[in-house]
């Protein structure tokens, strides 16, 4: 083979002297190939930078659970606070009160101490999703887990949105985009 032919595809570049400028090197053109990847995450995937949909969606979801605690919350304060005054003798004239008295304000004042508490909890999760690590992933799966359980249980009818809700933020946080965003590296 000689280097003389032009159209030799082993020859010297085009333009270029053999042997001047040894070791000769080429600029790398832009616009040819494919393009650079993304920087890579722990799994081989690429970074993630932005919440995936469905874990801003279990997000969401988690303030809505919040709102309805809080709705709790004032319901049963409100019937503890009615118990008590019909117990005290101050809805003595209505007779569809009396039936109350025999109803444990304590009990209704120790629900609304605990949802007060899980509400509470409630926020904090839902701050934890730009933060937090796997252990609030997990922590958030057990969260709706619970949730769902007590959902069912004592308030059927009721606890039904709750209980959806609290489901799907379980599937949401548990899937794959929720495993990546939560052990997603943090510099």
């Amino acid at each position: 083979m000689s280097f003389g032919d032009p159209n030799n595809p082993y020859g010297p570049p085009q333009g270029q002297q053999p042997g001047y400028g040894y070791p000769q090197q080429q600029q790398p053109q832009a616009g040819y190939g494919y393009p650079a990847a993304p920087p890579a995450g722990p799994y081989g995937g690429p970074v993630m930078t932005t919440m995936p949909s469905s874990v801003s969606a279990a997000r969401v979801m988690l303030w809505v659970i919040v709102g309805l605690q809080l709705l709790g919350v004032a319901l049963f304060a409100f019937s503890a606070a009615t118990i008590q005054a019909a117990k005290n003798g101050k809805l003595d004239n209505d007779a569809a009160f009396e039936a109350l008295k025999n109803y444990s304000t304590g009990a209704l004042w120790g629900f609304t101490v605990f949802a007060l508490a899980w509400a509470v909890f409630a926020i904090v999760l839902a701050l934890k999703f730009n933060s937090g690590g796997n252990g609030a992933r997990i922590t958030i799966l057990v969260f709706g887990i619970i949730t769902a359980v007590l959902g069912i249980y004592p308030f059927i009818i009721v606890g039904l949105v709750h209980t959806v809700l609290a489901i799907l933020v379980a599937v949401f946080v548990g899937n794959a985009n929720g495993n990546a965003w939560f052990n997603r590296p943090r510099y």
